[in-house]
């Protein structure tokens, strides 16, 4: 079998008819030249996020064995007092000043005391991680983010997030995710438009010798799969990307759907896990305070029952806030702000009276980031990461097999009816300026092919 037998229509599709009526077959040959080039050209960044982001979801596993002497200890008989474990992270690093702590969630689990510290990277808190029952200090280690990511995952979360190249890099990852959502769509468009004889083709590969014909097989029907997860990851992580979440955050504020804060608490971390700053907070106003047990029993007491929770210490002029950091479902999220002298509850703030998108946006990130459902959740993400590799390297196989590669001759936007092309070529200025670099790409893909077309076509009438 030869190339050029690899390239011509497989047998399992009926042979295209030459007058074949309807939108589609108008629509089709521009879809594929998108989906084609778009391929070729962004998958090399979606390659880098989706590796990055496997590592990410395994990630949360492998946190707990790397650091199991600072997470994990015998269970004990009793535990000591809350404000005890803190006084012995002070003595432990007496430099550093207290800003949260979050007690023991489970028998076995240490306390977790967050300090500002200077030799900690900006934006997050060294964590003294002390024994509930014995008091001992089991390690010190940075923390950052709402869920507590400790080196290694904050690590591969940079990674995921920037390249660490900072705010620079940041632009592969929205690049990436602004074009994910458009490539699946557009391959499940294409698959599902496909003429065949056998209807299972469509959802399950097909055997055979390995060949394009299989390969394409299992792109698609994997690509199938895999898209509505896909087309979730790309939205949720414009949620926090620099252009394109700005003007997502602008139209959820407009629409009321605002994250509401407490109004006497402290400063909040970010809602973004692994996105986000670490805690804030400052030492406590000069005068009676009641004490981190007594703050906690009182948060008990006004409806904070959740064994996850995080106790942040007053800062000048404002009470102790104390969150329920459960994300798993169904959630517990629910926060209160108490006075320090005496514990009376200042604000309450239940997640069930956020606003609705409010609520999915916070579940759509912690689920993007594997919080949301726990190691359920982990290995969800981990195998959209695999599938979207085995995406792009059978589409690089394809394109090989098939080089040059060029699927669909230029010129295939002047054969769709003016009437679906004006609304078409509206929906995406819209969205190209919704999504800006998914804008500025699309324009620079648009000005090579014309550059290119205009070269071929100087080159045909010089040999002519």
């Amino acid at each position: 079998m030869t190339i050029d037998d690899l390239a011509r229509p497989e047998t399992h599709e009926a042979p295209p008819s030459p007058t074949r009526p309807g939108t589609w077959s108008a629509l089709r040959p521009l879809v594929l030249r998108l989906h084609f080039y778009a391929g070729v050209l962004v998958a090399p960044f979606l390659l880098v996020a989706a590796v990055s982001g496997l590592l990410y979801a395994l990630s949360f596993q492998a946190e707990k064995v790397v650091y199991a002497h600072e997470l994990e200890v015998p269970v004990g008989d009793a535990a000591l007092p809350l404000s005890r474990q803190v006084d012995i992270a002070r003595a432990a690093d007496p430099d550093g000043t207290v800003t949260a702590v979050w007690p023991a969630a489970e028998p076995g689990a240490t306390t977790r005391v967050l300090m500002a510290d200077p030799d900690v990277p900006e934006g997050t808190s060294l964590a003294v991680f002390v024994d509930p029952y014995t008091g001992e200090v089991r390690g010190q280690l940075p923390s950052y983010g709402s869920s507590g990511a400790l080196p290694l995952r904050t690590w591969i979360d940079g990674l995921h997030r920037d390249l660490h190249l900072g705010e620079f890099g940041r632009n592969y990852s929205e690049l990436a995710a602004s074009w994910l959502w458009v490539i699946a769509l557009g391959g499940v468009l294409l698959w599902v438009g496909r003429r065949r004889k056998n209807r299972r083709a469509l959802v399950l590969p097909e055997r055979g010798p390995k060949s394009r014909r299989r390969t394409l097989s299992w792109h698609g029907s994997v690509g199938l799969w895999a898209a509505v997860g896909l087309v979730l990851l790309s939205a949720t992580g414009l949620t926090w990307s620099r252009y394109a979440g700005e003007n997502i955050g602008a139209v959820q504020d407009g629409l009321g759907g605002a994250t509401p804060t407490l109004s006497a608490g402290a400063a909040p971390s970010s809602e973004h896990e692994g996105h986000g700053g670490g805690h804030h907070g400052g030492t406590a106003p000069k005068g009676t305070d009641i004490g981190l047990d007594k703050a906690l029993a009182a948060a008990r007491a006004a409806g904070i029952d959740s064994p996850r929770v995080s106790v942040v210490l007053p800062a000048e002029g404002k009470g102790y806030v104390v969150k329920e950091t459960d994300t798993q479902f169904p959630v517990q999220l629910d926060s209160v702000a108490l006075d320090p002298s005496d514990g009376t509850v200042l604000d309450r703030l239940r997640f069930d009276d956020h606003p609705l998108l409010a609520k999915l946006t916070r579940i759509g990130i912690d689920a993007h980031t594997g919080v949301f459902l726990g190691l359920f959740n982990q290995l969800a993400l981990a195998a959209l990461a695999l599938a979207l590799i085995l995406l792009i390297l059978w589409g690089y196989r394809m394109w090989w097999l098939r080089r040059p590669g060029r699927p669909v001759a230029r010129g295939t936007w002047r054969k769709v009816p003016v009437t679906l092309l004006l609304p078409l070529a509206a929906a995406t200025a819209a969205v190209a300026w919704f999504v800006p670099l998914l804008g500025i790409s699309l324009l620079l893909f648009l000005t090579a092919d014309l550059t290119l077309a205009l070269i071929t076509r100087v080159k045909s009438r010089t040999t002519a």
